[in-house]
C-alpha cells in the first residue's frame, strides 16, 4: 500500500513497548514524533502494548515509524506484525532484526564475513556461576536483550565466577573482554557517517555508559586515518551482512596499542537510540543532516517486505 492522497502522510510512531528498554523508547519516540511534525507529517504516537494490532488498524497509518528498543520491538516480532498488516515500516525487517538481536548468531555472520569479533560462547546461567568458562577478564551478558538488562565484567585475577541476578535469562553469553576505547559508527542506507568516541569519566566501568553523566561523546573521534576508515568499512559491511535496512549503529572497541589488530566489532543495533543527545542524531548533525531531515529520510525509506 503506497502513500494515500491525504495532504500530509499519516505516520504512527511506535514507542514504549514491553521490553526492559521501555523508558528509552518512550523518549526516542517522543523526540522523533516532534521532529516528524516539524517535517510536515501528521503524527500519531502509540505506546505498543498488547492491543497494538487493534490500535494500528484503527489508526490506519501510511507509515509506521518504529522507535521501539529491545525485545518485541527490535527482534523481528513487531516487524512480523507490520508485514502481516501490510503497513510500510521503518528500520530493519524480520530476519535482520532477529539476527542482529541474537548476539551469538550475528557474530557467526560477522565471522563468516571476516569481520573482527572476540571469542564467545552461550552457556547456561548455572554453569557460568559455577566456574570460569573463559579466562578473566571476560563479560557475561544476555544474548538477546539490550545491554541495560545486565552486563557483568569479570576482572582479571577474579577468584570467583560472577553471581548473576535472577532477571538474567537462563542462557547467557560469555565473551572475552575487549579492552580499549569504545567507538561507534552510524549507517544510513548505504552510507557510513563518522566515528564517535564514547569516553567514560573516571575508572572504566562497563555500566558507565548507562548512568547519566557516566560518559561523554567525542565527535569526530580523534583516530588514526586507518582506524577511522576501518570503522566506516566494518559498520557498512556489518549492516549489509545482517541485511539491515534504513538505519543501524555498530559499536566497536579499539585497543590502540595493537593498531588495526586491536579494532573489534562488538555488535550492530538495528533500533539505536533516537533522542536529541543520542549517538545517531549527533553523528547525522555533524554530517549536516538535521534531526527532522533524518526522521524524514527514515520515513521515506519505509516499506513492507524489508
Amino acid at each position: 500500500m503506497g502513500m494515500s492522497s491525504r495532504a500530509a502522510p499519516r505516520v504512527c510512531v511506535l514507542k514504549g513497548g514491553l521490553s526492559s528498554e521501555r523508558e528509552v523508547s518512550l523518549s526516542s519516540g517522543h523526540e522523533c514524533a516532534k521532529a516528524l511534525r516539524v517535517a510536515g507529517y501528521e503524527v500519531i504516537e502509540l505506546d505498543a502494548r498488547g492491543d497494538v494490532v487493534q490500535r494500528l488498524m484503527e489508526i490506519a497509518p501510511d507509515v509506521v515509524f518504529n522507535a521501539l528498543h529491545g525485545r518485541y520491538g527490535e527482534d523481528g516480532c513487531i516487524q512480523g506484525v507490520l508485514e502481516w498488516l501490510r503497513l510500510p515500516y521503518t528500520h530493519s525487517g524480520i530476519l535482520s532484526s532477529a539476527l542482529a538481536m541474537d548476539k551469538e548468531r550475528s557474530k557467526a555472520a560477522f565471522r563468516a564475513a571476516d569481520l573482527p569479533v572476540v571469542a564467545s560462547r552461550l552457556a547456561p546461567k548455572a554453569e557460568v556461576m559455577a566456574a570460569h568458562l573463559l579466562a578473566p577478564p571476560y563479560v557475561v551478558k544476555p544474548n538477546n536483550e539490550g545491554s541495560s538488562v545486565g552486563v557483568y565484567l569479570v576482572q582479571e585475577g577474579a577468584n570467583a565466577p560472577p553471581q548473576l541476578a535472577e532477571e538474567m535469562p537462563d542462557l547467557v553469553m560469555v565473551e572475552a573482554f575487549a579492552p580499549g576505547r569504545e567507538l561507534t559508527t552510524t549507517v544510513i542506507g548505504d552510507r557510513a557517517l563518522t566515528v564517535t568516541d564514547i569516553v567514560t569519566d573516571g575508572w572504566y566501568d562497563y555500566d558507565a555508559k548507562y548512568k547519566p553523566g557516566g560518559s561523554h561523546h567525542v565527535l569526530p573521534a580523534d583516530l588514526p586515518a586507518e582506524i577511522h576508515a576501518a570503522c566506516l568499512d566494518y559498520a557498512l559491511r556489518a549492516h549489509q551482512v545482517l541485511g539491515c535496512r534504513g538505519l543501524s549503529r555498530t559499536d566497536f572497541r579499539w585497543d590502540a596499542a595493537r593498531g588495526l589488530e586491536g579494532l573489534i566489532l562488538l555488535e550492530t543495533n538495528t533500533q539505536p537510540g533516537m533522542t536529541l543527545t543520542s549517538l545517531v542524531p549527533e553523528q547525522a548533525a555533524y554530517c549536516g543532516i538535521s534531526f527532522p531531515e533524518l526522521c524524514r529520510w527514515i520515513v521515506e525509506d519505509a516499506s513492507c517486505d524489508r
